[in-house]
């Protein structure tokens, strides 16, 4: 899933806007749910709300002989369900999906992944990393919160309200997606795949996700980026549990830098979330500058003094965190913390009660 974007300091803001100026958004409106628009030849936008505060997501058909191939699927609730039907009954005449391809394994991208291939038995196509992730993290629902998730959150300095909403709500994930297939076929980076008349090449990245697939077409100068490059939003980068000396941020940077050397910059891209633009080398400087000017924030207030994960969201977020986005912003505020100190510039202390503090190395 995509973050709240933003920082606290106004200069920062200011950057922020000129560069975005540089955009270009070709399409006036987006669909309504259920509804198509054509972006490219042979290329179809549809949309699918979401219940989150980000409310819709961004999804792709690409025409595949005589039926069409989707790239991410929506969650998994019954009105995206529904909606779905109105587009394979009207949009699409019956047509049926030849391919599933997903982008990575948030439930907003491959929450409806096993319905739609059983219903039109057809194959899921994702990396490997994605696939194995989602069906650990499906693995976990119904479970009890693990004691090391407990000790994650409480040295990042959660509360105990916070604590006890944290066991509430783990095991949630696969609530929001259907049983996956049993079995995939595997996407890897520079992997060649043809839909229809076209050949698309597969660029991943990581940071956000494991092994996140880009699918760029050269003859249509099409990329559709998932959550790896957004024109309004970042993506959140984030530490979790399972790794807690993880450095997500390194490699989001490392391909953020990856996709501005290796594609060109007329591209239209499909993001998944916001509007199809144009300006994709702006959006990734922007993306990589962001970000060390977020790392520079961060250690000044660790070179001010001492500070626990949850006293960084300032620095980092130009909004209030309430209880429905703490595990986000903790586990990027971590994911910070975790660059500044693989570059040597910061160091944890673990103190006797399990809190950790940043300072200076």
């Amino acid at each position: 899933m995509a973050s709240m974007d933003g920082a606290a300091d106004e200069d920062m803001v200011a950057e922020r806007g000129r560069a975005r100026a540089k955009l270009r958004y070709p399409f006036p409106a987006a669909p309504e749910g259920g509804q198509t628009l054509d972006v490219a030849p042979g290329v179809k936008w549809v949309r699918m709300p979401l219940p989150f505060s980000l409310a819709w997501i961004n999804l792709w058909l690409i025409e595949d002989g005589d039926g069409w191939a989707l790239v991410d699927t929506g969650i998994a609730t019954e009105p995206t369900r529904a909606l779905w039907r109105q587009v394979f009954d009207q949009a699409l005449q019956g047509a049926p999906i030849t391919k599933v391809i997903c982008t990575h394994m948030h439930p907003d991208h491959v929450g409806l992944a096993g319905w739609i291939t059983r219903k039109f038995d057809c194959r899921l196509l994702i990396s490997r990393l994605e696939y194995v992730t989602c069906r650990m993290l499906v693995a976990d629902t119904g479970r009890e919160a693990p004691e090391d998730g407990v000790r994650f959150y409480r040295a990042a300095g959660w509360d105990e309200n916070n604590l006890d909403s944290y066991r509430v709500r783990f095991g949630g994930f696969g609530k929001a997606v259907s049983r996956l297939p049993d079995s995939f076929d595997r996407l890897s980076d520079e992997d060649r795949l043809q839909i229809g008349a076209h050949e698309w090449r597969i660029v991943t990245g990581n940071g956000h996700s494991p092994e996140h697939v880009c699918l760029w077409q050269p003859d249509l100068k099409v990329l559709i980026s998932g959550d790896q490059v957004l024109p309004r939003i970042s993506s959140n980068v984030s530490v979790f549990p399972t790794e807690p000396q993880a450095d997500p941020l390194r490699d989001w940077l490392a391909s953020c830098a990856k996709l501005r050397n290796s594609l060109p910059e007329d591209l239209l891209v499909l993001p998944a979330h916001n509007e199809p633009f144009f300006g994709l080398h702006d959006r990734l400087n922007e993306l990589i500058e962001g970000h060390e000017r977020a790392l520079a924030r961060v250690l000044k207030r660790v070179r001010e003094s001492p500070r626990r994960a949850v006293d960084l969201f300032g620095a980092l977020f130009g909004r209030a965190i309430g209880p429905d986005l703490i595990g986000m912003a903790t586990g990027e505020s971590i994911a910070h913390l975790n660059c500044l100190a693989a570059r040597g510039l910061i160091r944890r202390r673990l103190t006797a009660d399990g809190v950790s503090f940043y300072e200076p190395s």
